[in-house]
């Protein structure tokens, strides 16, 4: 049974894209080096108690980037699921990059008057902002619908066919990246929209006792992120030849993904 995380840890799951014409995007960034060397100080000393993140900066994003012969400057686009600091660990170690976010999370931590303002600013971690990233809201495609999914942004930039589709519930404006090879297959990185394979591919959904509470006690809407996760559900039943599904913190999800893959649209998993 794969239900005990004694056994494997969970993971931050990035994508890196490698295009033809545009040098790399990434997806999401998990722990950065700073993170990882100053972890009380940039992380919070709270969160690191709780997490135990694993200290080792080749685990970087940064450093699996320079492993694969590129310069971090390759890294031209940096997409995010969301603003929480598992997933901005990196920014800073890719300070030149555009970082692109669905509006709605843009809003919630740039507009004062947003609802979520406040939540959503302090869970975007100073440290991680402090080189004043670009950050950039994609213009949403009011006409464009992601297999039944609307509110679709496309980041402009990008050398590849990639969208952010709004998976809310987990934070104000949580979107998920999906991304089509040179095949017209999709891989839809859902962030956090569910923690546990087992809330797609079981009937009922199965969670995970570790995962769960972890989730309820960051979602900002509950019901949004039920229904989400259902959404996701009917995606993987129903259009599994077309889109693989995959969360950030699934350790066994990242097991069955991480070799890369070819195409005119090329990615790798790495677990910062």
């Amino acid at each position: 049974m794969d239900r005990d995380l004694t056994a494997v840890p969970a993971v931050c799951h990035c994508l890196l894209i490698e295009t033809d014409s545009g040098g790399l995007v990434l997806v999401d960034t998990g722990l950065g080096t700073a993170d990882l060397q100053h972890p009380d100080r940039s992380l919070g000393a709270d969160w690191v108690a709780w997490a135990q993140p694993v200290r080792d900066p080749e685990e970087s994003a940064l450093r699996q980037v320079v492993r694969l012969g590129y310069a971090p400057q390759d890294v031209r686009h940096i997409v995010l699921t969301h603003l929480h600091r598992d997933h901005t660990g990196g920014l800073p170690d890719f300070p030149h990059a555009r970082v692109h976010v669905h509006p709605d999370e843009y809003r919630a931590v740039t507009d004062p008057t947003a609802a979520h303002h406040r939540h959503s600013l302090d869970r975007f971690m100073p440290a991680h902002r402090a080189h004043n990233p670009l950050l950039v809201p994609a213009p949403v495609e009011e006409h464009t619908e992601w297999f039944g999914f609307s509110g679709v942004a496309r980041p402009q930039g990008p050398a590849c066919e990639l969208l952010l589709v709004p998976l809310p519930g987990h934070s104000a404006g949580h979107a998920g990246v999906a991304v089509r090879d040179g095949d017209g297959r999709w891989l839809l990185h859902a962030g956090d929209a569910y923690m546990y394979h087992g809330e797609l591919e079981h009937t009922p959904p199965l969670p995970h006792p570790v995962f769960e509470p972890v989730q309820q006690g960051a979602q900002t809407d509950a019901a949004a992120r039920v229904t989400t996760r259902d959404r996701l559900r009917a995606l993987r039943r129903d259009h599994r030849d077309e889109v693989t599904v995959f969360s950030a913190h699934d350790p066994w999800e990242f097991a069955r993904l991480a070799a890369p893959a070819d195409s005119d649209c090329r990615w790798s998993s790495s677990e910062p």
